[in-house]
């Protein structure tokens, strides 16, 4: 039997003419105090005391996990070729990742008092190992610059530690002589037995790239202490003289220069020769576009780009990540640059201050010399990309100088309380959990025995 509907009404049973009620719309208001809500949350959390020390260890583990996965895909071909296994230098990178790691963990550890006075001690150790270069059989010559010792199975570049000694030494001097600083020779004296044994053997070894790097150290280390003007004028031309007397004194790095001013190679023997490298890396940013190739399937890794999974790394991961890879990594070492300078500012003692300045310079300024060089904004000069490059005590030193970060960051205003204050937590949570055992019930008793 057909139903009907009462009159006046819809098929559902609605009157007509009327329409549901909707939901009350929101207002622009309230959707501006949600935003502002949001945003006040995240704002309360950087204004906790560990929030530097949490951001500093969030970028850094980050970054390394992503150099892990980058050399294993950049130096797969390589790897095969030379040891007949894709994975050989990918778990070597693993291996001094995780000693970087203790060294960061010990580091960190340390109260951030007693840097100073360790200063000195990692200075003379730094030394006995950078005059052991020049020792035959002990150094090694690379590719022009005698910058490597081996001792049995282990090898390194004593110039990673220097780089650690420089900044505890130079903080450590320019501390005790800063009611002198404005005077020109009160500060050379300051500045002149830490220079001299760093800056001074990197630039004996021969190794422009380095040398480079401590000067941008010193110099950031010297803006933060108000050093006047005038005496930044005068070392950024002793700087210039004796980053010019390293090119005249090599041919490859006066060929280099040449072809990186000229920026066209004229001939099929300039692509051939020292234009190669750079070449190959532009073609591996433009082969890569907006989006990449996809992980693992670089072209350029193939036998094309020397040193790709070294210096020209940042070239791979254009290539197969695209430009969301080149920003997001961008993006963590600008979070790690905001970390530091959160650092200085709310740190009271200046010695803590000179010295973030100075690790914060040592690994942005050199991120921005290894990305420059792969943008052919620079010349080669052959600095790896720092914490994602491949090379076992470019990796170990670095971790190790971010772990003083943290140990400075630990002692931050406030920051000890709250340590303290989470460890009482932590405990407290530990004792509250039952034993094992303690809270089950005995569910053998009743059973029948078999």
């Amino acid at each position: 039997m057909a139903t009907t509907t009462p009159p006046g009404t819809g098929s559902r049973g609605a009157p007509r003419g009327s329409t549901r009620a909707a939901p009350p719309a929101r207002s622009r208001h309230a959707r501006l105090e949600a935003v502002d809500a949001w945003v006040r949350e995240r704002t309360r959390l950087l204004d906790s005391p560990l929030a530097t020390h949490h951001i500093l260890l969030a970028t850094t583990a980050l970054l390394v996990v992503i150099g892990l996965v980058m050399v294993l895909s950049s130096s797969s071909v390589e790897s095969l070729r030379i040891y007949g296994s894709q994975f050989t230098l990918f778990k070597n990178q693993a291996t001094f990742a995780v000693l970087g790691a203790l060294g960061l963990l010990v580091a960190s550890r340390v109260p951030a008092r007693a840097w100073s006075r360790l200063a000195l001690p990692v200075l003379g150790v730094s030394t006995v190992l950078m005059l052991a270069v020049f020792v035959p059989g002990i150094g090694h010559e690379v590719k022009g610059n005698r910058n490597w010792i081996v001792l049995g199975p282990l090898q390194g570049q004593p110039s990673e530690l220097a780089k650690v000694a420089l900044v505890l030494s130079c903080a450590l001097a320019l501390v005790r002589k800063r009611d002198v600083l404005h005077k020109p020779v009160q500060l050379l004296g300051a500045l002149l037995p830490s220079c001299a044994l760093t800056t001074g053997l990197v630039i004996l070894q021969r190794d422009l790239g380095t040398a480079l790097v401590m000067m941008v150290m010193v110099a950031g280390m010297l803006w933060v202490v108000g050093v006047p003007a005038r005496f930044f004028a005068l070392a950024g031309g002793a700087g210039a003289v004796v980053a010019a007397a390293l090119v005249l004194s090599s041919q490859n790095r006066m060929n280099r220069v040449a072809h990186w001013l000229t920026e066209s190679p004229a001939t099929t023997a300039d692509i051939q020769g020292l234009a190669w490298q750079p070449v190959q890396g532009q073609y591996a940013l433009a082969s890569g576009g907006w989006w990449g190739l996809g992980l693992g399937a670089s072209r350029e890794k193939w036998q094309w780009l020397p040193e790709a999974h070294n210096d020209f790394i940042f070239a791979i991961l254009g290539e197969e990540l695209g430009l969301p890879g080149t920003l997001a990594v961008l993006a963590l070492f600008g979070a790690f640059a905001l970390a530091c300078v959160r650092l200085v500012r709310r740190s009271q003692d200046l010695f803590v201050k000179v010295a973030v300045v100075g690790f914060g310079t040592w690994i942005i300024g050199q991120a921005l010399l290894n990305i420059a060089v792969v943008l052919s904004l620079l010349p080669v000069i052959g600095v790896p990309l720092p914490l994602i490059s491949a090379g076992g005590s470019a990796l170990v030193l670095t971790l190790f100088a971010i772990g003083v970060l943290l140990s400075f960051a630990r002692a931050e205003p406030g920051a000890p309380e709250a340590l303290r204050a989470r460890e009482s937590v932590v405990r407290r949570s530990l004792a509250v959990l039952p034993r094992r055992g303690a809270g089950a019930p005995d569910r053998s008793r009743g059973r029948r025995s078999s």
